[in-house]
């Protein structure tokens, strides 16, 4: 079973930066693919970004996030610049052993999640 708590969240105003973190309690954390969604209120939850070595991001994010992660440290990092008001959402980490699907923006295909945290852009 692999624990994921998340951190970092908060409100800042548009324009601004924020950063999450994701540690993983687990004992291979190099062999998990790692992923940031999000659900925005009334929304369905969003893929944003994930990693397994290389990185992938959804169109909405890219060139202003920007995921890395730390196989040492057994974390994942999002690292939000240019934030809008519409990237307002709970953001989640999810992990999934890597190759089990190509599929990484799936949110159905991972199969541990944390809590979540919020985070909130003001215009």
């Amino acid at each position: 079973q692999v624990q994921l708590v998340e951190s970092g969240g908060g409100l800042v105003q548009a324009g601004g930066s924020l950063r999450l973190s994701c540690a993983a309690s687990v004992r291979s954390f190099s062999s998990f693919t790692m992923g940031w969604f999000r659900r925005a209120p009334g929304k369905g939850r969003e893929f944003v970004a994930a990693t397994d070595g290389n990185s992938y991001y959804a169109d909405s994010v890219k060139g202003r996030f920007t995921i890395s992660r730390d196989n040492a440290e057994k974390t994942v990092v999002l690292q939000m610049n240019s934030l809008k008001p519409e990237d307002t959402a709970v953001y989640y980490c999810a992990a999934r052993y890597i190759g089990y699907s190509d599929n990484y923006h799936v949110s159905s295909t991972y199969k541990n999640w944390g809590q979540g945290t919020q985070v909130t852009v003001s215009s």
